[in-house]
Order: structure tokens, then C-alpha cells, then sequence
């Protein structure tokens, strides 16, 4: 960095590497074994609770919400792997073993030896296998955007043929396509 004193840049890099620039409320309980790799950027909030042997990768947030009194952070289980820039946010349980799936967005409680990916944060394991049920699919959810879309240019299609009805006229311009729904691979990579 030019311009920047050679004295206050060595004691950046030196505070840098002895903290790894993680924030860690002192209030915050920790279990033996965690191990943060690469842990720039980790935060833990004061009411979260770390279990035995928890892996973090960079970017993790144990985050609280809101300014309540009590507990608002996450409380996490033994055994827990949370991927890189994964926002675990409230006053959450993670259960043991889970996986937290790079950049997802927990705010939900988490099964033991489950899987969880994206935002808001899901299963896509549980216990080894996919879930079952109407909320298991994440892939294949309603488009309201789409559908009103599509709802917009069917009644497009309605009113020129109208117009043409009237003037006798058939209406010229831009082709309107019909949207169609793309299906893509299992979004529980099975």
C-alpha cells in the first residue's frame, strides 16, 4: 500500500496473523477442537454456542438478530462442518454432524446429520437420504414472475386478436412466445 507507513502495515499484518481477523465475542462459548480454516472474516456473536469439533471455513457468520435481551445467536452442534461465507442468523440449532452447504443462508433449526444448502437454507439430506414431501423440492418451485408474464401475453395475444376483429386488420409488431417451464437436473444432486 503506497503512502501507507511502513510501522502501522506491519502492525496490521501482525494483528492479522496472530487473530486470522476473525471477531469472536468473548461472551461466546466454544467447544474444544474447533478448528476455522482459513479464518478471515469469521464472526461469532455473544449468545452463540460452538460444539466439540466444529470446522468453519472462512466467512462464516454466527449471527444475531434483532437487539433482544437473551439468547440470538445460533447454537451449534458437535461435529458440525459450515462451508465458506454460510450465515447461520437467529437463535438456531444446529444439530450434530449437519453440513452447512458455501454461502447458504440458515435461519431455520437443522436435523442432526443433515445437509442443508442455500438461501433461505434446506435439507437436502437427511440421515443420508433425500426428504420426502411437498417442500422437499426446491428446483421445481412456482414462478409467480413467469406466470404473470406469461399471463400478461396471453392476454396480449386476446386484445391484437380483438383490434384485429375490429379493423379487420392483423396485428403487426414483435412475436410474443409462449414461456415455457425448463426442468433441470435433481436439485439434491441424486
Amino acid at each position: 500500500m503506497v503512502g501507507m507507513p511502513t510501522f502501522a502495515r506491519v502492525a496490521r499484518e501482525v494483528r492479522d496473523d496472530l487473530t486470522a481477523a476473525q471477531e469472536r465475542d468473548p461472551a461466546a462459548r466454544i467447544g474444544r477442537g474447533l478448528f476455522v480454516d482459513h479464518g478471515s472474516g469469521v464472526v461469532i456473536g455473544e449468545t452463540a454456542e460452538v460444539g466439540d469439533h466444529v470446522t468453519m471455513y472462512q466467512g462464516v457468520t454466527l449471527g444475531g438478530t434483532g437487539f433482544a435481551r437473551g439468547k440470538r445467536h445460533p447454537t451449534v452442534g458437535n461435529e458440525v462442518m459450515i462451508g465458506a461465507g454460510a450465515a447461520l442468523l437467529g437463535p438456531i440449532e444446529i444439530g450434530e454432524r449437519a453440513k452447512i452447504g458455501a454461502n447458504s443462508v440458515v435461519i431455520h433449526d437443522v436435523p442432526p446429520n443433515s445437509t442443508v444448502v442455500g438461501n433461505p437454507g434446506h435439507p437436502v439430506r437427511v440421515d443420508g437420504k433425500k426428504p420426502e414431501g411437498p417442500d422437499a423440492d426446491w428446483f421445481h418451485l412456482p414462478d409467480p414472475v413467469a406466470d404473470a408474464i406469461s399471463g400478461l401475453a396471453n392476454r396480449l395475444n386476446e386484445l391484437e386478436e380483438l383490434v384485429a376483429e375490429q379493423t379487420g386488420r392483423k396485428p403487426g409488431g414483435a412475436e410474443v412466445r409462449p414461456l415455457k417451464r425448463r426442468g433441470g437436473p435433481d436439485s439434491t444432486g441424486g
